[in-house]
């Protein structure tokens, strides 16, 4: 049986959608693929972001993942926007699930680490409903 995909969507696949496939990846690749993706792009994901990462979690998100498109990532199960604050991506079908996560860039260490906790989070208690839906 293959994994669910599980897509972390924001516009510009920079941060926090980068931030969620990169734990996913970490802390529930046993229940779940994780991708990440953007309607736009950026040229790199953004650094305060992958130095936190790497400091928290010794996860180096450059080493294997870079901004990408929707069109670039496998058709996903379940689709999370990581909040539309900034404005909802469109991706052609409706979102699972909206984490409402307000966006950190340009804010302190404080802030992205409390996004990075919330992500964190909501990682695990989609990885426990999962395991519980798979169970029933």
């Amino acid at each position: 049986m293959t994994k669910p995909k599980v897509a972390f969507i924001c516009v510009h696949n920079s941060c926090r959608s980068q931030i969620a496939e990169a734990l996913g990846k970490a802390l529930a690749s046993d229940v779940f693929e994780s991708y990440s993706a953007g309607t736009e792009t950026k040229p790199q994901i953004n650094q305060d972001a992958v130095r936190l990462m790497k400091k928290l979690y010794g996860i180096d998100m450059e080493q294997t993942q870079h901004s990408k498109l929707i069109s670039d990532i496998p058709e996903p199960d379940i689709a999370i926007s990581m909040g539309c604050n900034v404005g909802c991506p469109f991706i052609g079908r409706p979102f699972d699930d909206n984490w409402g996560l307000e966006d950190p860039t340009g804010k302190n260490d404080e802030e992205f680490k409390k996004v990075i906790d919330e992500i964190q989070k909501q990682i695990m208690k989609l990885k426990d409903r999962m395991i519980n839906s798979a169970l029933g």
